[in-house]
């Protein structure tokens, strides 16, 4: 038996007015989800809990069969796993954005333009981050280049009571004084963020990036703190082996930390110009030798932050033409198969965040067809009554004998 698992980072949405009243996955063209969801298992899943913040990283430790309430200690200390960052069990890790900030002389007085730095590349991050080390690293703070603007910072003894650290995809377009921590311990960490936009203002990537009409990323961002993680393999957990196929180093990180087949899939960028093809021929080559393959696709996600609702609605009909249509005729090739679709938490197009309301899935297994629905969306996946309270619980749903 083979399984995939498509995880559409942030496709729930609500009803949006621009849409005709409609969510991004009840517009989509999505004829091969369509076509599964008729024989699928279809229904909702809570995959945050109602005292953690619905994050990707909650949400996909969920999905992934991980109770997040035993083994989550953060976002940043994932990221820093793909990466490949050595953690002490005194070191904390923050998230280190690059994003574009207004340009008012007080850093308080700044508005949140964009949390991605205008979707800055990997390579001309790398220079601004090696910047920031040259800068800001000492034996205390050591700056980590990852991917575009998502980046980690590593704090030799620190401590994670900052106080709130604020996402900066939580308040795009928004003035960040009153969401930067006034905790005493985050005062230091404050400080490196408001002394980065003199070292990065400019930076001779940030000053072609500015000539060729893109935006700049003139400030660090720090969110996300934690500490090392302690996780059992996947296989360990559920008796089979598992690969992942992702953009962004959280997933990959989480995939490492589980001891997963971590593929590097060229041209993937978290967002709708993603190599989707590439991600598909990725996840083939992991099924010749694994049970499972864990494909994690951004892009629904980074529309939903940005209010991107055609995007939104592209991405997913993307998704399911260059990825799951491929990978269908794939799986034919080894008999005996299910699928797993589901998002790992909504974004809203209307509130530009994540939201932590029940996911729709749909479980379709080739050997034994169910009742289904007509389509997936998030009306049809509760209408059918089929809820769990717990999400690990799905990974196990799926994988029952």
């Amino acid at each position: 038996m083979k399984y995939l698992v498509l995880l559409c980072d942030g496709m729930a949405d609500y009803k949006f007015e621009a849409l005709g009243g409609k969510t991004p996955m009840m517009l989509a063209n999505k004829s091969n989800m369509d076509r599964l969801a008729k024989t699928s298992t279809v229904g909702l899943a809570k995959t945050v809990a109602d005292n953690l913040k619905p994050g990707s990283d909650v949400a996909n430790l969920s999905v992934m069969g991980y109770d997040p309430q035993e083994c989550y200690t953060g976002r940043s200390p994932l990221e820093a796993a793909s990466i490949g960052i050595n953690l002490t069990d005194t070191d904390v890790t923050l998230r280190c954005n690059l994003v574009t900030l207004s340009d008012e002389e007080k850093y308080e007085d700044k508005t949140m333009l964009d949390y991605s730095a205008g979707d800055i590349s990997s390579a001309e991050a790398a220079e601004i981050i090696k910047s920031v080390q040259e800068a800001f690293g000492n034996e205390i703070y050591s700056f980590y280049a990852g991917v575009s603007y998502r980046h980690c910072l590593v704090v030799k003894n620190g401590t994670v009571d900052l106080g709130n650290m604020t996402p900066p995809h939580d308040i795009s377009g928004r003035v960040i004084g009153e969401y930067l921590s006034n905790h005493t311990n985050a005062a230091p960490l404050i400080d490196l963020m408001k002394k980065s936009v003199a070292v990065l203002k400019d930076h001779p990537v940030n000053l072609k990036r500015i000539a060729e009409g893109k935006r700049p990323a003139n400030s660090i961002w720090l969110w996300g703190e934690g500490t090392k993680p302690q996780m059992c393999s996947f296989e360990d957990k559920f008796g089979v082996k598992a690969g992942i196929v992702s953009a962004v180093d959280l997933i990959k990180g989480i995939g490492k930390l589980a001891k997963c087949n971590v593929a590097e899939v060229e041209g993937a960028t978290g967002y709708i110009d993603t190599d989707f093809e590439g991600k598909a021929n990725a996840a083939k080559e992991l099924f010749k030798k694994n049970d499972l393959v864990y494909l994690h696709v951004e892009a629904p996600d980074e529309c939903g932050h940005r209010g991107e609702a055609e995007n939104k609605v592209k991405a997913i009909e993307l998704i399911d033409q260059r990825i799951l249509g491929a990978l269908i005729d794939e799986l034919e090739k080894y008999g005996e198969y299910r699928i797993l679709i589901m998002p790992d938490h909504p974004t809203p197009l209307i509130t530009m965040t994540h939201a932590r309301d029940p996911v729709p899935f749909m479980i379709y297994d080739n050997t034994k067809p169910a009742s289904g629905v007509d389509t997936f969306t998030e009306e049809t996946a509760a209408a059918t009554g089929i809820y769990y309270d717990h999400g690990p619980d799905i990974m196990k749903v799926l994988l029952e004998k």
